[in-house]
């Protein structure tokens, strides 16, 4: 079956090939929208109250540590849910130190699956959660010499699009296990911040709970001015370079 519907999207037009594209965007589109209100909204909603979720994690024993797992992996894959509720919720529910690696392991595991989602549909996928503008600000990241440490650089400050990121590895040549341990290592500050904030309102250690984000959202404001000073000599250049 698999092999007949590929043999008669061959045989299509140009014009066909790219109105069945775009009808295969508009419905995966119409599924992200579908399953952001009506799942994602009550998972928010849900973790966003701290003591409820705490009772039903302690309730779920391992079951509630896989199901929040799948909360997060779930949370990569559509970008358009924020993570730092469930990054939060974490810290609340379990600790930093078990929020943490839960939140780092989600992440990671949503990573690979979008890495390998963006490798097979290519830049449409892209297009689904992101404007082609924003996709185009890092198209120098594709023949970037230090590709690499850009990444990495740019997954480690806290505040940069981590999403929009996530989604543009896919359409680079970057080999799989690289962004692997890129994913793994250098999400830890933006993620650790959030569960330590977590953890504090938890004990209703207020004070340091206050200290945590108002560090967080400093430490972010200055990540997107880090972010923004890193890109745009090399989105000018790139642009000067393809003229």
């Amino acid at each position: 079956m698999k092999n007949r519907v590929k043999a008669k999207i061959q045989h299509l037009t140009p014009k066909q090939k790219k109105c069945f594209g775009a009808l295969s965007v508009l419905i995966f589109l119409t599924f992200v929208v579908l399953v952001t209100f009506f799942i994602g909204r009550p998972m928010l909603r849900f973790v966003s109250e701290p003591e409820q979720f705490r009772t039903w994690v302690d309730g779920h024993g391992i079951w509630g540590r896989l199901i929040f797992l799948g909360m997060v992996i779930f949370q990569v894959i559509f970008a358009v849910i924020p993570g730092e509720p469930l990054e939060i919720g974490a810290g609340y529910a379990f600790g930093a130190v078990e929020g943490t690696l839960l939140c780092l392991l989600g992440t990671t595991l949503g990573g690979i699956l979008v890495f390998m989602l963006v490798r097979k549909l290519g830049v449409r996928l892209v297009e689904v959660f992101f404007p082609i503008e924003r996709i185009r600000s890092l198209w120098f990241l594709r023949t970037e010499k230090r590709r690499n440490f850009l990444t990495f650089l740019l997954f480690f400050i806290p505040g940069t699009p981590k999403d929009l990121l996530c989604y543009f590895v896919g359409l680079t040549d970057m080999k799989l296990s690289t962004w692997i341990w890129i994913t793994a290592v250098a999400r830890i500050p933006s993620v650790i911040t959030s569960t330590i904030g977590g953890d504090a309102l938890g004990e209703e250690r207020y004070l340091l709970a206050i200290i945590a984000f108002a560090v967080t959202a400093a430490v972010s404001v200055a990540g997107i001015l880090i972010y923004q000073k890193i890109i745009k000599p090399r989105r000018q250049k790139h642009r000067e370079h393809t003229k």
